[in-house]
């Protein structure tokens, strides 16, 4: 494979690995042929929620991930700031804000979250691997694989261990491992964003690749 190709292909696999999301229930027309209700506006309705108390975790917590989930990362971070003051012990919500941060552009934050996360929920398996997903973001290479490798080790359901695996070994070349990977965790959890992102990088790998 010539160089131009392969980074067409690898810019292709983390495009599907950054865009996939799962997919949202359908709205069924009303019987007569009546035109569809407008969609329900969730986060409006959370935000109106949240302005009459916000003194609830799952509320802030809730908002913070449906603003991550929209692609509007900075709006999030003051609703999981909230939650963590509300209960600072709680992993979760460290977590959150750590991809709050990577999706911003901030992986040195991010990393700092996550090791909070750690530190307060040693070994959690979603903490390492966002960690680890930071880590390689961040050109730490071997740093990252190590970590993944403990955390498939420790929990061998980790489908998202087994998700940024498959899209390290599709960045170096070795995609018959990537797909390998990728399998794995639609095996594991078929109905998760990730394994709609794994079915999308694969077929990208068998398309331009062959395999």
């Amino acid at each position: 494979m010539n160089s131009r190709r392969g980074g067409v292909l690898a810019a292709l696999i983390l495009l599907a690995a950054a865009t996939a999301q799962a997919q949202n229930p359908s709205t069924q027309a009303p019987k007569g042929g009546a035109a569809k209700s407008p969609p329900v506006d969730s986060l409006a309705i959370l935000e109106k929620a949240y302005a009459r108390d916000s003194s609830r975790y799952d509320t802030a917590l809730s908002l913070g991930n449906m603003y991550l989930d929209r692609d509007r990362p900075k709006e999030s971070f003051r609703f999981f700031e909230q939650a963590i003051k509300l209960k600072p012990n709680d992993a979760r919500a460290w977590v959150n804000l750590g991809a709050a941060f990577d999706a911003a552009g901030s992986t040195a934050a991010a990393q700092e979250r996550y090791h909070k996360a750690l530190e307060l929920a040693p070994g959690d398996p979603v903490a390492n691997c966002r960690l680890a997903s930071s880590l390689y973001a961040s050109g730490k290479h071997t740093d990252a694989i190590s970590l993944l490798r403990e955390v498939i080790r420790d929990h061998p359901r980790s489908h998202c261990a087994f998700f940024t695996m498959g899209v390290a070994f599709a960045d170096a070349g070795i995609y018959r491992e990537a797909i390998r990977m990728w399998r794995k965790v639609i095996e594991i959890a078929p109905d998760s964003p990730e394994a709609v992102s794994a079915r999308e990088s694969i077929e990208v790998l068998e398309k331009f690749v062959g395999l």
